[in-house]
């Protein structure tokens, strides 16, 4: 990810519905959520959600494909890890002490008892 892609990420996600989004999708996994159970979920009209939606898939951070009559939005997983790999890429610089925090949080949502956590309930 280069410097354009990120802060058209992080211009994206600068706004609490469309973080919102992204938080529920990667919550949902790569199955994804109907745009109408997203709507329901954030607490966003339809019309509204289409809007959020369009920006964060310019921004590279979600991707749809079609299931029968329904749309179906997921995370793109490679964008956000490129846009967290981008903020860290330089951390450390010698000293792994400054990174040790942030990787470990990272490492915990991988395990398979995070996997198998309830859903939590986002504001």
């Amino acid at each position: 990810m280069d410097e354009r892609q990120a802060l058209a990420a992080f211009a994206a996600l600068a706004q609490s519905h469309r973080l919102r989004l992204v938080r529920h999708l990667v919550i949902a996994g790569p199955d994804g959520l109907a745009a109408g159970t997203l709507a329901g979920a954030v607490g966003v009209s339809t019309s509204n959600l289409s809007f959020h939606l369009k920006e964060l898939d310019h921004a590279g951070l979600i991707q749809s494909r079609r299931e029968g009559r329904s749309i179906i939005y997921s995370a793109a997983y490679p964008a956000l890890s490129g846009l967290i790999q981008f903020l860290m890429k330089d951390c450390c610089q010698g000293h792994p002490e400054v990174c040790t925090p942030a990787v470990a949080a990272l490492a915990v949502c991988c395990t398979p008892a995070e996997r198998r956590r309830p859903e939590p309930v986002l504001p």
